[in-house]
Formats: structure tokens, sequence, C-alpha cells
């Protein structure tokens, strides 16, 4: 009988574990930033394919960039990858820190095509 209890009260939480990894950006409803130490804001609401078909967005390196030796490399896509996995909480050399690159990536490209939102509080939202 304990068992059988132990077993009902895991395996939710198992089936939570193992469905994580099945998520993938067309499911985001966030940025996610667990990276960061010491958070002053919500995480930014970002709904990825919401986001991608209004501002008519197809290639994904748009976004998901690579540079080498300080140059992007056209049509190389880092879409499988946390932003965290190249960019550090702090700068590193000429790599901007995490929350630079989130800044200058998307808040760059609403200033650029004069579109989006570019004020802290429309994007992270305090409940």
């Amino acid at each position: 009988m304990m068992k059988k209890g132990i077993f009902l009260l895991m395996a939710p939480l198992i089936t939570g574990i193992l469905l994580i990894p099945a998520f993938s950006q067309e499911d985001m409803e966030v940025v996610y930033c667990g990276s960061f130490t010491n958070k002053q804001r919500p995480p930014a609401i970002f709904r990825h394919d919401e986001h991608n078909e209004k501002a008519q967005i197809e290639d994904c390196s748009e976004c998901h960039h690579i540079y080498e030796d300080g140059q992007k490399l056209e049509d190389e896509s880092s879409e499988d990858q946390s932003c965290a996995e190249c960019h550090d909480e702090k700068r590193d050399g000429q790599k901007p820190g995490l929350k630079k690159a989130f800044h200058t990536n998307c808040k760059g490209c609403h200033l650029e095509r004069k579109k989006g939102p570019v004020m802290c509080g429309t994007c992270h939202v305090r409940s």
C-alpha cells in the first residue's frame, strides 16, 4: 500500500520532468532568465510564434545569431541553444553580457524597425 502511495505522488513529478524537454520555442511564453543572479524585473513576456508571425520573421538567424571573430555568420543559427550558452551574465571581452545581449537584440530591432515595445514595463510586466 505504501509503495502505491509513493508511486501516485511521484508519477506527476516524473511525467513533468520528462515532458519539459518536449516543449519548444513555439510554446514559449516568457524569456527564460534563470541565468541571472540578481533579478530586478520579472522575465519578459515573449510569445515566440506570435511575435515572429506579427514581425514577419521567417529566418531564425535574425534573432538566433552566431558570431565568429566579431562578425555575424550569415545563414548560421543558434536556435538550438539558449542565449546563456554563449553570453555570460557579465561582459566577456567584446561579447556583451546576457542582459545587454537581450536588450541589444530585441530592443535594438524594435528601434530599427520603429515597431515594438522599448520601455521596460512593456516587456517586463509585473503581476
